[in-house]
């Protein structure tokens, strides 16, 4: 718990451990998801197609979960949320362009622009958006501070250990949600200097995003 007197040495002694982990000590080698994790993800609208990210669920409690993302090149974990939770990110191998941001109170804020169109929006503060590789600390998220975050893999595939605590649980109020933002720069432009607040708008899952599901062949938890 974050009230308790232990969590932020907890906390930092889970970083330093997490920072050494390395893909061999998970028996992982870079690749892609394989094409069995479209057979294990069931029979969706895409069967026979191997999905862009694909899960190796490690270990779950009530506490927290622990698994391994493997994105395909140039896949997208689109910006999602993580209702009360704080988590972990560490690179296997490849690298991850990740953008974190905060939600903001609406406040007496302008209203949202118009092309956030009738769908449910959310005020937020742009944080951050770096590069992360096997070699970089561990992506931190917690309840206030970079709780939204958009995973890609550049330049080609890309694995990461995650651990959330508490773990999602839709009957406790901790379903993830998707959002895009409202209004982005014009073709050709440089980005907005960051951090900066923007507008985003609750979307359902991308047509073109699903997650498969495959066997984690490391060390037993």
């Amino acid at each position: 718990s974050p009230a308790g007197p232990a969590f932020g040495e907890n906390l930092h002694r889970l970083q330093q451990l997490l920072d050494e982990v390395r893909a061999e000590d998970l028996h992982l080698a870079p690749r892609g998801p394989s094409a069995a994790a479209a057979a294990a993800s069931g029979d969706p609208p895409w069967a026979g197609v191997v999905p862009p990210v694909s899960y190796m669920h490690i270990c779950e409690t009530e506490s927290f979960s622990m698994g391994v993302f493997l994105l395909r090149s140039g896949a997208c974990i689109p910006l999602h949320d993580h209702p009360g939770m704080n988590g972990m990110l560490k690179v296997l191998y490849g690298t991850l362009r990740i953008a974190c941001m905060d939600t903001l109170p609406a406040g007496a804020a302008a209203p949202p622009p118009p092309a956030a169109g009738s769908g449910p929006c959310l005020r937020a503060l742009f944080r951050s958006r770096q590069h992360y590789t096997p070699a970089s600390p561990p992506c931190l998220l917690s309840p206030h501070t970079d709780n939204l975050h958009q995973i890609d893999a550049v330049d080609g595939p890309a694995a990461f250990l995650d651990i959330l605590a508490p773990p999602y649980d839709p009957q406790h109020g901790r379903d993830c949600h998707y959002y895009r933002l409202v209004e982005g720069p014009p073709p050709g432009a440089e980005p907005p200097a960051l951090p900066r607040e923007v507008w985003l708008v609750e979307t359902p899952q991308a047509a073109d995003f699903w997650c498969g599901g495959e066997p984690y062949p490391g060390p037993r938890v």
